[in-house]
């Protein structure tokens, strides 16, 4: 299996709630993002895209689009924290994001697998898909989820 990755980077902020920790606390990360994805090379004489399996400019536009450009600088924030969301409704222009699960690592990289796995579904009827992300929380820790 070939595949290609594109790494971006992106700011943002979040708590967990009741964790034993001072994560428990707001706080903040330079997250890296890893997407790997898989599918046949194209092979379309005169093409641009001739001889990949996407162009690496096209991954990084559709992940900033889909993912990137909304939880960069956000507060990305559990739907049921209610005393946090309360507080950020206070900030007029906040840039706020709600999930449906405590924002960890892990429950981070399963939302972006979510929403980016749509954005590269089969784009050029070449099979391309997500195969892989990795979200870095830190430079030593990360969750990676693969397609299954």
């Amino acid at each position: 299996m070939l595949t290609i990755t594109r790494k971006l980077e992106f700011d943002a902020g979040h708590r967990i709630p009741d964790h034993k920790s001072q994560c428990r606390n707001l706080h903040g990360h330079r997250y890296t993002l890893e997407i790997t994805l898989t599918g046949n090379i194209i092979t379309a004489e005169g093409n641009s895209d001739n001889g990949m399996i996407m162009d690496f400019s096209d991954i990084k536009a559709l992940a900033k689009e889909h993912l990137v450009d909304v939880w960069d600088h956000a507060f990305i924030v559990y739907e049921k924290d209610a005393a946090v969301r309360e507080f950020l409704a206070t900030l007029p222009g906040h840039k706020t994001v709600v999930i449906d699960r405590i924002p960890t690592v892990e429950n981070l990289a399963h939302v972006a697998f979510g929403i980016l796995k749509s954005a590269y579904k089969d784009r050029y009827g070449t099979g391309l898909h997500l195969h892989k992300l990795v979200l870095h929380e830190t430079p030593n820790c990360w969750a990676e989820i693969t397609d299954a």
